[in-house]
């Protein structure tokens, strides 16, 4: 009865092939069976998304932050179009610098190359070792920046990389190749995950057109356009506009409130270099999709990646696009 299971169900036509192939005992017993399909093997692998973006480009892509200056003898600026995240940090004088990471693609130029600052050394471990562009440093703090985990790629170390150009005067014209940058910096890590989450947007967040965030002596407007779908950027009441044309924004606009204080450092002026703890928890509004949502942040360690949430603990999802961060001092207003 055994051979007969194993045969196959056949016309009478077949039947005495059929018994010969039990009366070769052991063999035909140990016939392979036809395999098996495997439900579950014809699901699709989950697709990789740049943790920075969630895009699907640019996946192994080096990490590389430049600092830009953010005046307005420093417009229009190259480059920040292209960037995957542009953190807006308060500087000396109530004004704002920029740090802008790429990763999934590089633009030709970015710039003006400006100096670094102490708030930057706090956010960049997060990204493992990036490789980090700026112009000068004070000196007391060089040693900060040695002891550092990331590649020095400023203008002292790899100065072919940058160049001087444009109609702005200088210190406003130093523009630097992120291509050039990356190959003086084989050692730089990829893009890791920062805590970021894409995906459809949360349940709630109220409807809004516009969004400001202020710092003593600057202030930014985010708009939102449905007919580019993402947040459009104004800063002291004028239209930022990008040196390849259009307006700066972003998908994804997060307003985190962080304490700020006064570090050992200060410029030329005697005004002090503000410190932005980036470390800790807080609260923050995120802009997506028209919306504005109420959230949460936590960062455990400088190691870490930092963590958005709803009001209610839920995942606070971006939209898939470039992120802006604008860090401002979680002592002074934000006014929607």
């Amino acid at each position: 009865m055994h051979c007969f299971r194993r045969a196959p169900a056949c016309a009478a036509v077949f039947a005495v092939a059929a018994l010969a192939a039990c009366s070769q005992g052991p063999k035909a017993a140990s016939a392979t069976p036809p395999p098996v399909a495997d439900p579950q093997a014809s699901e699709p692998a989950p697709s990789r998304t740049h943790p920075f973006t969630g895009g699907h480009t640019g996946l192994d892509g080096p990490v590389l932050a430049v600092k830009v200056d953010n005046t307005r003898a420093a417009k229009p600026q190259r480059g920040l179009r292209s960037a995957d995240i542009v953190y807006v940090e308060q500087v000396e004088g109530g004004l704002s610098r920029i740090m802008a990471v790429f990763s999934s693609s590089l633009p030709p130029q970015v710039g003006p190359v400006r100096s670094a600052r102490i708030s930057d050394l706090h956010i960049l471990p997060q990204f493992g070792r990036p490789a980090f562009a700026y112009s000068g440093v004070q000196g007391k703090m060089r040693p900060y920046v040695a002891k550092a985990p990331l590649v020095d790629v400023s203008q002292d170390k790899v100065g072919g990389a940058y160049s001087r150009g444009g109609s702005n005067p200088a210190p406003y014209n130093l523009y630097a190749s992120p291509k050039q940058l990356l190959d003086r910096a084989p050692e730089a890590e990829k893009a890791r995950d920062i805590g970021f989450r894409f995906g459809p947007a949360p349940e709630a967040g109220r409807p809004v057109t516009s969004f400001t965030a202020r710092y003593p002596s600057a202030s930014f407007r985010f708009s939102w356009s449905a007919a580019e779908r993402r947040w459009l950027v104004s800063q002291d009441g004028r239209p930022d506009r990008a040196a390849e044309g259009g307006l700066l924004g972003g998908q994804t606009i997060v307003i985190q409130r962080a304490e700020t204080t006064r570090s050992p450092f200060h410029d030329f002026l005697g005004d002090y270099t503000p410190l932005v703890r980036t470390v800790g928890n807080g609260t923050a509004t995120v802009l997506r999709d028209g919306k504005a949502y109420d959230a949460r942040w936590s960062r455990p360690s400088e190691q870490a990646g930092t963590e958005f949430t709803t009001m209610s603990g839920r995942p606070m999802t971006f939209a898939p696009g470039q992120v802006w961060v604008v860090l401002v001092n979680a002592g002074k207003p934000v006014t929607p």
